[in-house]
């Protein structure tokens, strides 16, 4: 929770300084470059499909578990590091492939010169991170983007007291904002990197750089290439719609609003059901890895069930209070009209928040198997979706619902996406036990119907009686979310649903 709230404090931060036109928009794009180009070569999922990897190392003992450790680090290591200087040395090539105007593009390369570093440190921390997640220690990958977060809010405040234009544009921006605001993005990447491998000290594992290169890590190479294969074809097929999304994004001018709306998208996602994944990963990795599928199955419908609880109470939030929210926070560079496209943004993705969650699961279950295949399957459904809502969306509509729809073809992906994995893995596993799971979605479905109603009622009668700017839309928040909040526990209550009892005992005893 401290992450995200920093986290988004950051957002706030940076578009304050940034704004949402054209310099906002080159920034936000090239700060996307690290997070693209480390997915198509190396994979984000990397960390999911390496933990049931290390997780079956360990079933071997400690000592050997340990070597096995050091050598896929080392490996990480030695290829990011390649990776990472071969990027950099192409930045202005990534660059043209996206950004059309050359004002723009000059900023954006510069940028992206100092932003791409972060793949080496991207990759350092999500390898650590699985390396902690099996060995059960969660806390340190928690409050490691405070780190970031912090470092780029004190960025934001060095950006403002710099000597610059009032107008900030890719011509007028000084070279001294430029080194400062990719240096301190890249910085906070840095910093979290360094806190994660200081946990993993903690946590008493040494990382022995005594093996020789090639033939010490060779062997978790040649472990990895069952499942690189699929990987990269996923990472492949991800990229290929981020590409042609961020292009889309680019002529429409909107990379800014759609990157502000996707992590406001991702605060409530981080907060509740990156958690329970966290935790639930090792626990299906473990039982797949003793053949134990009627575990990996309880804990399947387990997560569902509550990630279906948590969710989607705050998917109706955010369809309810998406556009107030935003006006009210978003301030400084960012005018009123852009803040409204935002929230609006926010406001009509928000459906696909559960089945985000749900597909992410899914995910985990066949990584947890060393299966894949499957999950670059669904990711290809996933990104023809979205493709094919984006070409609709840029045939028919105008600039800014196409803006808008960035954010609505992700969630109509999601949901694609959520169904697939569900007929695939019933395909495999017969019953999931997704009965229960069903009638825990419709009793919240009907108690958050009773909120919705509630709070919109709220902020209706807010509305009327309170006229001043800014109050008005403080007012409703307020409002809105304490009715919607008490209409929901109240209905819960009445319609009975066990696992929010079961979460208010747990929170109760600690």
């Amino acid at each position: 929770m401290v992450s995200r709230v920093t986290g988004f404090a950051r957002t706030l931060a940076v578009a304050a300084v940034l704004g949402t036109a054209a310099v906002g928009d080159a920034f936000n794009g090239a700060n996307n470059l690290p997070n693209m180009v480390y997915e198509l070569l190396l994979g984000g999922v990397l960390a999911s499909a390496v933990v049931p990897v290390l997780t079956r190392a360990r079933r071997h003992g400690r000592q050997r578990s340990r070597e096995f450790t050091q050598r896929v680090l080392l490996a990480a290591v030695l290829l990011l590091a390649v990776v990472t200087a071969v990027t950099v040395a192409c930045a202005p090539l990534i660059v043209h492939v996206f950004i059309a105007d050359s004002g723009q593009r000059r900023l954006a390369t510069a940028l992206a010169y100092l932003l791409l570093p972060q793949i080496f440190f991207y990759g350092v921390t999500v390898i650590v991170g699985a390396v902690l997640n099996v060995r059960d220690s969660f806390a340190a990958a928690a409050w490691a983007p405070v780190i970031n977060n912090v470092i780029v809010l004190g960025t934001c405040a060095v950006f403002v007291l710099l000597p610059g234009p009032v107008t900030l544009t890719p011509a007028t921006m000084t070279s001294a904002q430029v080194l400062t605001i990719g240096l301190g993005a890249t910085a906070g990447i840095v910093g979290q990197s360094v806190w994660m491998v200081a946990a993993l000290r903690r946590n008493g594992f040494r990382w022995s750089w005594r093996a020789r290169p090639v033939p010490y890590t060779w062997r978790p190479v040649r472990a990895a290439v069952p499942i690189a294969g699929w990987l990269l074809v996923y990472a492949a097929i991800s990229q290929l719609g981020v590409a042609i999304t961020m292009r889309v994004a680019f002529d429409h001018e909107g990379v800014s609003i759609s990157s502000y709306a996707e992590l406001l998208f991702q605060v409530p996602y981080g907060i509740l059901a990156a958690s329970v994944l966290t935790v639930l990963m090792p626990r299906i990795s473990r039982a797949a890895a003793v053949g134990d599928d009627s575990a990996v199955l309880a804990d399947l419908a387990r997560g569902a069930r509550y990630l279906s609880t948590a969710l989607i109470p705050v998917s109706m939030a955010l369809s309810l209070f998406g556009p107030v929210f935003a006006a009210l926070v978003f301030t400084g560079r960012v005018d009123p009209a852009s803040a409204h496209l935002i929230g609006i943004a926010v406001a009509c993705s928000s459906f696909g928040l559960a089945p985000f969650a749900l597909v992410m699961l899914q995910m985990r279950v066949f990584y947890a198997h060393n299966d894949t295949r499957t999950p670059a399957l669904i990711n290809l459904v996933m990104v023809a979706t979205k493709l094919a809502a984006l070409a609709l969306a840029t045939a028919l509509l105008p600039a800014q619902a196409v803006v808008v729809m960035l954010s609505v073809a992700s969630s109509l992906a999601y949901t694609a996406g959520a169904a697939t994995g569900h007929v695939l893995l019933r395909r495999r596993h017969g019953l999931l036990g997704f009965t229960a799971v069903a009638a825990t979605a419709h009793r919240v479905l009907w108690a958050t119907a009773v909120a919705g109603v509630a709070g919109f009622a709220a902020v209706l009668l807010t509305n009327i009686t309170v006229t001043t700017p800014t109050l008005d839309h403080l007012t409703a928040l307020g409002a809105g979310g304490l009715v919607a909040t008490a209409a929901f526990l109240l209905a819960a209550k009445l319609i009975g649903i066990p696992e929010i009892r079961t979460a208010r005992t747990l929170l109760t005893r600690a």
